[in-house]
């Protein structure tokens, strides 16, 4: 069986159990069962802190596993990204008491807190910067008023708590991390298991990203039309027992099919209805 280790909780635990639904896999029914066995699709999932993942996955017992990419660079184990999955997305920065720093250079000689040692250490590295970095679990917006850093490095979303503790960011961001599946580094990237694994999380994510429109459109405005919908190869397109109409199907991004349903009723398409993907194979 395909052995695969899944976020057991936090931010990534919730959002990778209903890909993996949507993909067709089988998942825990409650948060205690720490491992589930889908015999249907012949995987074994195994449900582990985040920041282990990166460390079992290296070790070869497990196949791949869904962590963060932030947890995968900070824990420098042997494993790499093959896939990512547009959840769970974050940006890393700097922080510090407003102009204690101006930029990336007036870090060397401080002293830096953060959950995230690996990263925030590896980004100085290749910088060629020499600080300190103290590594603090949970929230570490207190470290610099308690003395033991200048600066912080942690994630950042709408800077509030950074603004509520008297700081503001600094610099360019550290990097930006979002779920992943990793394997272990130098593994088989043939394996057929795996590649259909990956397969299944492809196609839950154009479905998430694309809808099917369809519509009717007079033969004369045809190309206009395709030219709105092009599809990912090509539309189809079928007579109607109307002569001189055609019924198009095709693909749209779905942050885009609202305004593509104004232009097409602009050029005399009607009739034009979306409905939602729910799997997919390309």
């Amino acid at each position: 069986m395909l052995r695969i280790a899944v976020p057991n909780k936090g931010s990534l635990s919730g959002p990778a159990a209903e890909m993996l639904h949507e993909a067709g896999y089988q998942q825990r029914r409650e948060s205690k069962e720490l491992r589930i066995v889908d015999p249907t699709n012949e995987v074994e999932f195994f449900y582990l802190r985040p920041r282990d993942i990166a460390i079992y996955v290296a070790s070869g017992q497990l196949d791949i596993g869904l962590t963060g990419r932030d947890l995968l660079i900070d824990s420098g184990a042997e494993a790499e990204e093959i896939l990512a999955l547009g959840f769970a997305r974050s940006t890393f920065r700097y922080a510090c008491k407003p102009g204690a720093i101006n930029g990336l250079a007036d870090l060397a000689g401080k002293t830096v807190a953060t959950s995230y040692e690996g990263i925030v250490a590896g980004h100085l590295a290749d910088h060629g910067i020499d600080a300190s970095v103290v590594h603090l679990d949970g929230a570490v917006e207190t470290a610099i008023q308690l003395g033991v850093a200048q600066v912080i490095a942690d994630v950042v979303e709408t800077g509030t708590s950074l603004r509520n503790a008297g700081l503001e960011v600094v610099g360019e961001p550290i990097m930006k991390s979002e779920a992943v599946v990793i394997r272990r580094t130098g593994a088989d990237g043939d394996d057929p298991k795996v590649q259909q694994f990956l397969r299944r999380l492809q196609g839950v994510l154009v479905a998430r990203t694309y809808v099917m429109m369809d519509y009717d459109c007079r033969v004369e405005q045809l190309e206009k039309a395709v030219a709105l919908t092009p599809g990912l190869e090509s539309p189809t397109v079928s007579p109607l027992h109307n002569e001189g109409w055609v019924a198009v199907r095709a693909m749209v991004p779905a942050k885009e099919a609202q305004r593509i349903m104004d232009d097409l009723y602009d050029i005399g398409a009607r009739a034009i209805l979306t409905t939602a993907i729910h799997a997919c194979r390309l």
